[in-house]
């Protein structure tokens, strides 16, 4: 049976790449982009695009009928910030839009989900460093809370329902290609814009804060190589998690004074201090490499790298 994948979400921050690297390998005429606008140029005229909202679960359903769709990428989401500044909202688009597309698969209508977690699932209770698979919940964040209860709901329908749900939790993640999107972890992509913009930044975390991040080439690999890892190999059905490394906004400002010395960096912390102290420092990803073979390739110096040169063109 052919592979029909069906992206919603598609003209965000993570959505624009995976929808570019499933086309590169499903083919353009299989993988359905979609999202509430067109919001992406390349997205949406290199293949198939459909409005959709991810709200309305009739529209859907009607896509997955439309298109005989098998898999469902759901990346629509309302991210950490911007939440915080709109709570129901986000609590309804993050936990409904997952619910529709849960259903349809109770339905047998669709074969597998792919649903991104975030280390947003953890709270200020939670170990800091190399925090473990399982381990203690207790997201203080709108998102996270939405992202902890979304991971109960993929597990509770795989487990009564034999849903065929794979999720990962995202650390920070970061991309010369799309602008951030509104993620406390959004400073770790502007700072290299600025960078080569105007040669300095004034970061909204303070300089000590280290969180986990994640080069978007990683990310997109990982999401890729989780959907197409065997059904007996996936043994978490909430989220696994998944590691890359680990910086401050001081240690980004020192890679980038590698190739840009005179680059200069302020710190103001704003609201999103709050939220970042409440994260991991560093993750635990061994049992996504014990179970799927998971393993990121980019460091922070290969990962300035990466991003300045592109950035330039």
């Amino acid at each position: 049976m052919t592979t029909k994948i069906l992206i919603i979400g598609a003209c965000g921050q993570i959505g624009t790449e995976l929808t570019k690297k499933l086309r590169s390998i499903y083919g353009a005429d299989n993988v359905i982009a979609s999202d509430i606008r067109k919001l992406n140029i390349d997205v949406v005229n290199d293949g198939i695009f459909e409005v959709v909202n991810a709200l309305d679960f009739n529209q859907i359903e009607h896509l997955v009928e439309q298109y005989n769709i098998t898999d469902v990428y759901l990346m629509a989401a309302l991210l950490s910030a911007t939440a915080e500044k709109n709570p129901a909202f986000a609590w309804d688009l993050n936990m409904n839009s997952l619910f529709h597309v849960l259903n349809l698969a109770k339905a047998g209508k669709i074969k597998k989900i792919f649903w991104p977690s975030s280390i947003a699932v953890f709270g200020p209770t939670t170990p800091r460093y190399n925090t473990p698979q399982y381990t203690i919940m207790e997201p203080s964040t709108v998102y996270g809370i939405s992202k902890q209860s979304g991971e109960r709901w993929c597990e509770y329908y795989h487990t009564i329902y034999g849903v065929d749900i794979r999720s990962i939790r995202y650390p920070g993640l970061i991309s010369w290609s799309t602008e951030p999107g509104g993620g406390t972890t959004d400073y770790a992509v502007d700072i290299y814009h600025k960078a080569l913009e105007k040669g300095t930044f004034e970061c909204f975390l303070s300089e000590e804060t280290a969180l986990p991040m994640m080069y978007m080439d990683d990310a997109i690999r990982a999401t890729v190589e989780i959907m197409q890892a065997p059904t007996e190999r996936i043994k978490i059905r909430s989220s696994y998690n998944l590691g890359g490394v680990s910086f401050t906004p001081k240690e980004v400002a020192q890679s980038i004074q590698k190739h840009i010395p005179d680059f200069t960096i302020t710190y103001k912390p704003d609201f999103r201090q709050k939220i970042a102290d409440s994260w991991p420092a560093s993750i635990d990803d061994s049992c996504a490499n014990q179970d799927w073979n998971w393993k990121h390739e980019f460091d922070l110096d290969s990962m300035t790298l990466e991003m300045l040169e592109n950035l330039k063109r």
